[in-house]
């Protein structure tokens, strides 16, 4: 029997959160680069009464999403792309942290607007982190958004000797995310199909566990604690925003970013956060 299908990469605390909010009635395929990280959240989510087909996924891999497509699209049309798959600045040297956020991203959602169904709709996972850092140029960004997937690690702007760290690596994947999403929404809207993007604050998860216990612990408590929430999110609240861009309520938003950070980014540009000069 066919049904709509959701493709689900990440099998961490946010993206299973928003599968839990739109995934009801269709098969889940759910990929991770670890086969066993999927099949525990697909365990957890076909005892609640979901579809769940786990699988092993490496989205900086073009085979490996062509693989995961391959299978999802042998039960039903693809409707839904939801990325939530990452590896965060304290858990990759800076080639993961590009090769994964940056260049994986770009692949999955050039690869799935391929195949995106009509009416069908994403959202991908970025971070607020993108909005940290410092304005690049007009030329910058959109090599970002339309340069070639398989050139884009060759820009210039991405270059080891140009980027600083790791932090400086996952922002500039975050900012990229971005672009990409505003570019690539113009592609899926040609298939009549939206796609956004959700840049997540501080919410409480294994990855940001290992952020608090990493050498920018203090620096990722001090934000949260002094941003206007005055608390870390949690990945359900990031389900809210997921649900309406992607429920009819969401029709008319399609290449946007979406930042839920409890203020923490307006705090840095303008409030207590603000760094010292």
């Amino acid at each position: 029997m066919s049904k709509d299908v959701l493709i689900l990469t990440g099998a961490g605390q946010i993206g299973m959160a928003i599968a839990r909010r739109v995934g009801f009635g269709k098969k889940i395929a759910l990929g991770d680069k670890k086969l066993e990280n999927a099949r525990a959240v697909g365990k957890i989510m076909n005892e609640a009464g979901f579809d769940v087909v786990p699988a092993e996924c490496d989205i900086s891999s073009r085979e490996s999403v062509r693989n995961l497509i391959e299978e999802a699209q042998k039960c039903g049309p693809i409707k839904m792309l939801v990325n939530a798959a990452g590896v965060s600045p304290s858990q990759a040297p800076v080639e993961a942290i590009l090769k994964v956020d940056l260049y994986g991203t770009a692949v999955l959602l050039e690869e799935v607007g391929k195949v995106i169904a009509e009416g069908g709709c994403g959202v991908t996972i970025s971070s607020q982190s993108g909005h940290r850092m410092p304005a690049l140029t007009a030329e910058q960004d959109e090599q970002l958004a339309t340069t070639p997937t398989e050139e884009l690690l060759n820009l210039d702007i991405l270059k080891p000797e140009n980027i600083r760290d790791t932090l400086h690596a996952y922002q500039l994947a975050k900012r990229c995310n971005e672009k990409r999403v505003m570019a690539e929404a113009v592609k899926w809207g040609a298939r009549g199909a939206r796609l956004n993007d959700i840049a997540p604050g501080i919410i409480v998860t294994p990855l940001a566990l290992d952020e608090f216990n990493g050498p920018r612990g203090d620096f990722y408590k001090n934000m949260f604690a002094k941003c206007p929430a005055g608390r870390p999110g949690t990945a359900d609240e990031v389900a809210n925003v997921a649900e309406l861009l992607m429920s009819d309520a969401g029709a008319f938003i399609t290449g946007s970013t979406f930042l839920i950070d409890g203020g923490a980014t307006a705090s840095y540009f303008y409030g207590s956060l603000k760094p010292q000069t």
